[in-house]
């Protein structure tokens, strides 16, 4: 009899992609989701042969390093604005259309606003008007974009250059490439355009300057709707163009950009601890533990609270690696003893030192 968890790995293993290529990006939009499989009783599991047991352990790894992504109240909160905006994108070709920016602390799960919003409007685009324009081009209706540390505006041209797979991206001059660019979002019909890490620009100085000068350009030429995420950029001066004192005014990014905010979980209100429980038992439900269900981490839920401040990325984390050490020890549980073993991210340990 073959292996099924062999094969399950075989099919399901962790999927390795980049968003920042429309390759990646479309796969991202159009995987099929896992397929999930039963969890088995610590008496099903005797019962494995040797490889099997460790080919079953090592698909609930990969089952449960990828948590599903819950509807919390800051998703919910930062679609409902997207969505508003959005509303502009139904304008004629000579209005301008406004932008988004998703602003935040790190670890808030800005970027998986972003995406998985992105996603959603790419599928929906498909679904009304199929994968080809009508001029028999690629319908590429989102595009994503990562900067990097000191990116200059040649290079955020090639990033999206590089992500539409267009040839001149290492070639054309910072001119040409900015006219390749208009081209090719106009040919693919890109409706969204996500630039995740803006952050990485500083606006204070000429290259800043440059940069803000030439994403209002693209505003203004490009029939797209900008969805920008990053770290605490009212702090870094994005909105202001990187402009202070009475001419900080006269930033039209002020006006054309709406902010939103994302804040990390709190318990300090019974909403808020109900919000809390909430996503716990999501993710519990979704762990693959023999002895674990969905109420394994209520009881825990102040102490991973303390452990992560609320927010999402050191959650999956810590819930990621006390699955690893519930498995490998055998406890097939999370409990007060398997917290006490996990090791977070650098911020959420200090964070913890702190409380």
């Amino acid at each position: 009899m073959s292996n099924y968890w062999a094969e399950w790995l075989r099919i399901y293993d962790t999927d390795h992609f980049t968003l920042s290529r429309k390759q990646g990006w479309d796969r991202f939009v159009n995987s099929a989701p896992r397929e999930e499989f039963a969890t088995l009783s610590r008496t099903q599991m005797g019962r494995l042969s040797k490889d099997e047991r460790r080919d079953y352990n090592e698909a609930r790894m990969v089952w449960n390093a990828n948590l599903p992504t819950v509807r919390t109240s800051q998703l919910a909160h930062a679609n409902s604005i997207i969505d508003m905006v959005l509303a502009s994108a139904r304008r004629d070709g000579d209005k301008l259309r406004g932008s988004v920016v998703i602003d935040a602390e790190p670890g808030l799960g800005k970027t998986t606003i972003a995406t998985r919003y992105g996603r959603a409007f790419h599928r929906d685009q498909h679904r009304r008007y199929g994968t080809e324009t009508p001029e028999g081009h690629q319908f590429l209706p989102v595009a994503f974009i990562p900067i990097a540390a000191q990116t200059t505006l040649k290079g955020l041209n090639q990033r999206l250059l590089n992500f539409y797979g267009h040839p001149a991206a290492k070639t054309a001059t910072k001119d040409r490439l900015a006219v390749h660019l208009v081209d090719v979002v106009g040919s693919c019909q890109t409706r969204l355009i996500i630039i995740d890490d803006i952050h990485f620009v500083d606006f204070r100085n000429r290259n800043g300057t440059e940069m803000s000068n030439h994403l209002k350009w693209l505003a203004n030429e490009l029939p797209v709707t900008f969805v920008f995420a990053g770290v605490d950029l009212e702090q870094k001066r994005f909105f202001d163009e990187g402009l202070t004192g009475e001419e900080a005014v006269l930033a039209q990014t002020a006006r054309r950009a709406t902010r939103v905010q994302v804040a990390p979980f709190s318990i300090a209100s019974d909403a808020g601890m109900t919000a809390w429980i909430a996503i716990l038992r999501a993710f519990g439900t979704h762990l693959k533990l023999a002895d674990g269900d969905g109420e394994m981490l209520v009881p825990l839920a102040h102490e991973i609270h303390r452990r992560t401040q609320g927010r999402v990325a050191s959650l999956t984390n810590m819930l990621d690696r006390a699955s690893y050490l519930a498995i490998r020890s055998g406890t097939e549980r999370i409990t007060d003893d398997v917290l006490a073993k996990v090791r977070v991210d650098n911020a959420g340990e200090n964070g913890a030192r702190r409380l």
